[in-house]
């Protein structure tokens, strides 16, 4: 019987962490609904604590598709990416295929992966606008 569908894995490597305080928190998209803020839009979403320089976070069993990850370092752990009075955010972020950051956040097409066979692995690189 070859009607169940294989399920897949995608590791995600974070790069161009600036230390190791507190978490760094993941969001998984599998459509633009909700990316890359709204984390209750979601597929899936885990915090990890931070205990080396370039964590590695596995989703498990996932279906074969696009999928987009938001990567926030949540430095004083409040579940949540900070922002100055302008908006500007204060901790570091990172998205997957890690697109150009203009003047908002990505679109769901910029950061979309397509997740297929038993292991998918990307790495996100992370980005600071202030100190970090």
């Amino acid at each position: 019987m070859s009607s169940v569908q294989a399920k897949s894995d995608l590791v995600v490597e974070i790069d161009g962490l600036k230390n190791q305080k507190g978490q760094v928190c993941l969001s998984l998209f599998s459509s633009s609904k909700g990316f890359p803020s709204n984390g209750t839009q979601a597929v899936r979403s885990q915090c990890v604590k931070i205990t080396s320089d370039a964590p590695q976070i596995t989703f498990s069993n996932l279906r074969a598709g696009s999928y987009a990850v938001a990567v926030l370092h949540d430095a004083n752990s409040d579940n949540q990416l900070n922002r100055n009075a302008l908006g500007i955010p204060t901790e570091g972020f990172g998205f997957s295929r890690n697109p150009a950051i203009r003047a908002g956040a990505p679109k769901f097409s910029e950061a979309a992966v397509v997740v297929a066979g038993p292991n998918t692995s990307l790495q996100v690189q992370m980005k600071y606008l202030f100190g970090g």
